[in-house]
């Protein structure tokens, strides 16, 4: 396949009338959001959960890995699957992904959710950090201490090795480490500053790097019509750390009309 031919690896779960595309991070392929799939609800929402390019089923796929082709990336998925407004859910990474597919196509954006979301200015680091990430490609122990660190530094020994493995198994070294490059350092935060389509970005207390702090000095600021909730019982992965609460948080989100906040959780 070309890749011009390109389309991207996706499962549809649900038959609601409420198209939600969700968007992995950078340390996961679509597999990251198994925890939440057995509680969605599945008669108000159809969610289409993607693998980004150099992950999961499209782990070989040739590209550019940045977050521009990963928007477009799913802008034609949604052509394709006859979804002319959708929702847009992006974790870490995928929060960068997402509000690229704003920037790109404001008047199909229904609804927008960050969880821990990579704010639109990227994200600059400082050497050392830099060099941790910048090597988590080939380096398992790095990839473990990231992890670690971004939930707190408390979760069990073999939850943080499964992690691991799994973002090894299903991510390819050369993508992952260009897509580290696009993420942290691509700033388009021009192209989406005060469009009013109505934003959610969640947040762990648990999480020091991308918590509620910068969401607030970002998304906040960006977004005329955005809400912050922080779960305090999560860090960076709240899809494995706190699932039901944020389904709950989402959820409720997707369903609202107007402007109506949902609850703090937790």
């Amino acid at each position: 396949m070309s890749v011009a031919d390109f389309v991207l690896p996706h499962a549809l779960h649900g038959s609601g009338p409420h198209k939600v595309v969700a968007v992995h991070g950078w340390f996961a392929d679509r597999s990251a959001y198994d925890p939440l799939l057995p509680d969605l609800d599945r008669d108000t929402f159809q969610y289409a959960v993607v693998d980004l390019r150099g992950y999961g089923e499209a782990k070989h796929a040739a590209g550019a890995y940045t977050t521009a082709e990963g928007a477009a990336d799913v802008l034609a998925l949604a052509d394709r699957l006859g979804w002319e407004r959708f929702s847009v859910v992006g974790h870490s990474m995928g929060g960068s992904v997402a509000q690229r597919v704003l920037a790109a196509a404001p008047h199909r954006v229904r609804r927008l959710v960050g969880v821990s979301p990579v704010p639109a200015s990227g994200l600059p680091m400082p050497p050392e950090q830099w060099a941790l990430f910048a090597g988590a490609d080939h380096s398992p122990h790095h990839r473990r201490i990231i992890l670690d660190t971004t939930t707190g530094g408390r979760r069990p020994a073999a939850w943080l090795d499964r992690m691991v493995r799994r973002s090894l198994e299903r991510s390819q070294a050369k993508a992952f480490r260009a897509w580290l490059d696009s993420w942290a350092g691509d700033g388009f935060e021009a192209d989406i500053e005060g469009l009013r389509v109505p934003a959610l970005v969640v947040t762990g207390a648990l999480d020091p790097a991308l918590g509620a702090e910068l969401a607030r000095q970002t998304w906040l600021r960006w977004y005329a019509d955005s809400v912050l909730v922080e779960l305090s019982a999560a860090g960076h992965y709240a899809m494995d750390e706190t699932p039901l609460e944020l389904i709950r948080v989402v959820e409720d989100f997707l369903r609202a009309d107007g402007d109506a906040a949902p609850a703090a959780a937790g």
